[in-house]
């Protein structure tokens, strides 16, 4: 394995330029700001910030860029066209600004399909050449380093291969430093993409790029086989973002180069960043993280079946292609109808509970599991709720016969819950409740409304227990689901509530179960205070 990063090989990464054409995501200047710097604690060598004179948001991003970012490992890349047909590239005033936007280096994109040339430029293949060889010459002589993505390249090297190769060879003769073939259309295996970048590296002798769009779902292998076809410039974006289905997913692939190949592409220091740095662009550009993306999602490593718990038991490497700290994921242990005593066992000992040898108490969990999950109970989504059942089975007597609240302390105690939904003559909705519970040796009655009954239950469970444990003020609920599971009741079918809970440093999800919804959030609820306030280090009473 190499030991520094160079420019013998490049991580390139467009996110801010074609990753921001993805439907539904729409980046601010201050958005894309914030995305340039995590990409650059990723350590990625280059960051296509847009497109400099095309729009006003593009040119104050690169001017801020160049004032507020102090880049530590990225070069900032312009993006823009080759001149238009019949002009100077001197003349052109696009190109101009992407010489003045102040970026080391800037990328153009050229047609490289003769059919494109002829149809959407409107011009001839030889003024085409033409525009390439200007283009790239002018913005050499502006001082700038110059990258050259030939669009369409590999149908156009399907339908006329001489032509695809002649761009490339004259950009390259021009002195473009890289030149990407870009499979524009996202068609092409990884296969076919090892054979031409190996067939256009030996006709030219250019330094090549991958640029792969998804649309074959295969982004990520054909960027790889394109490295292993002689490539040493590679094209992503953070978490896949791209038009249509999307582009080569930028952490895969440096996990790939890195951990499959032995290739230094990201300083050895920025990969246990790669799963906080993929979310975190998540959260930024509004979208979900995946939660079965590879290497990063959440359920990366997550083990569910028993036949794998009790081998990973055994060494997690017999299930795990690789180390999960490696690129900052964790494995997770998922504790569901599928668990053995394996799984809880592992799951325990994730959870700072030490089961070994206890063959008892490791049955009665897994039974419980079993006989909670058959009801409709959901732990793999819960693990909060697991680790109160697990609580209450280590501090139950077998002869409990694992009540709901076992055997362990709880915190508060109820003796009733009610909500009201009214509805007025004016088409208005009041929602009210009323819940009575004992706490500390206490009795609180305490009412809240809400705009719905499990809103109005939850603040007035706050008020009879905010006096009483502080803690709970800063709890916040952040998502509820509502799943009515099969049955044969109609509406009185059984109804699933999660509901996910933060604390404002760390989130986690509760489950109940009940024939009507309201009751199944209760149910949450008790569970999601009971565990924020056991997190918090508060000492049970009840």
């Amino acid at each position: 394995m190499t030991t520094d990063v160079t420019d013998s090989f490049h991580v390139f990464d467009t996110t801010l330029r074609d990753g921001a054409q993805r439907e539904g995501i729409n980046l601010t200047v201050a958005d894309k700001l914030t995305i340039a710097r995590h990409l650059d604690d990723f350590g990625v060598g280059f960051i296509e910030g847009g497109w400099p004179g095309a729009n006003p948001r593009d040119t104050e991003f690169f001017q801020r860029a160049r004032e507020e970012i102090d880049f530590r490992h990225a070069q900032l890349v312009a993006f823009g066209a080759t001149r238009r047909a019949g002009t100077r590239a001197a003349d052109d005033p696009q190109v101009v600004a992407l010489a003045d936007s102040g970026a080391p280096v800037v990328t153009i994109v050229a047609k490289s399909h003769d059919r494109h040339v002829e149809l959407a430029l409107r011009t001839t293949l030889e003024e085409n050449l033409a525009m390439v060889a200007d283009t790239v010459g002018y913005l050499r002589e502006r001082g700038c380093r110059v990258f050259v993505d030939c669009e369409h390249f590999f149908d156009g090297h399907r339908a006329n291969r001489a032509y695809a190769t002649e761009v490339v060879a004259t950009a390259h003769r021009a002195g473009a430093d890289v030149v990407v073939l870009c499979d524009t259309n996202g068609g092409m295996l990884p296969s076919q993409v090892h054979r031409v970048v190996a067939e256009v590296l030996a006709d030219t002798g250019a330094r090549l790029g991958i640029h792969a769009q998804d649309d074959t779902g295969c982004a990520v292998a054909n960027t790889l086989a394109a490295v292993e076809g002689g490539a040493t410039h590679v094209q992503c974006t953070a978490n896949g973002y791209g038009e249509r289905v999307g582009n080569a997913n930028l952490f895969p692939v440096v996990a790939a180069l890195q951990l499959k190949h032995g290739r230094t592409v990201v300083p050895p220091a920025a990969l246990p960043e790669m799963t906080r740095i993929s979310h975190a662009i998540a959260e930024v550009v509004n979208l979900t993280p995946s939660t079965h993306e590879p290497y990063v999602g959440v359920s990366a490593f997550a083990h569910k079946a028993g036949l794998h718990a009790s081998a990973i038991k055994v060494d997690p490497d017999l299930y795990q292609h690789t180390d999960p700290e490696l690129v900052g994921n964790s494995m997770r242990m998922l504790v569901s109808d599928m668990a053995g005593r394996a799984s809880v066992e592992l799951k325990g000992k994730e959870l700072g509970y030490d089961l070994t040898g206890d063959r008892d108490l490791v049955g009665r969990v897994v039974a419980r599991v079993k006989e909670q999950e058959l009801k409709g109970y959901t732990y793999e989504a819960a693990d909060a709720s697991f680790e109160l059942l697990l609580r209450d089975e280590v501090h139950a007597s077998p002869e409990s016969g694992g009540s709901r609240h076992g055997g362990a302390k709880r915190y508060f105690r109820v003796e009733s819950w009610r909500a009201i939904a009214e509805e007025r003559p004016d088409g208005s909705h009041a929602n009210e409740a009323t819940v009575r519970v004992w706490a500390k040796g206490e009795r609180a009655v305490a009412t809240g409304e809400g705009n719905g009954p499990v809103n109005a239950l939850d603040r007035a469970l706050r008020v009879a227990l905010e006096s009483v444990y502080p803690q709970l003020a800063r709890l916040e609920l952040v998502d509820y689901k509502v799943r009515i599971l099969e049955g044969r009741h109609g509406t009185n079918s059984t109804t699933r509530v999660l509901i996910s809970t933060s604390d404002g440093s760390a989130e986690w999800s509760t489950v109940g179960v009940a024939e009507n919804v309201i009751a199944a959030s209760w149910q949450a609820l008790d569970d999601a205070y009971t565990y924020g306030l056991l997190k918090a280090g508060v000492e049970p009473t009840e």
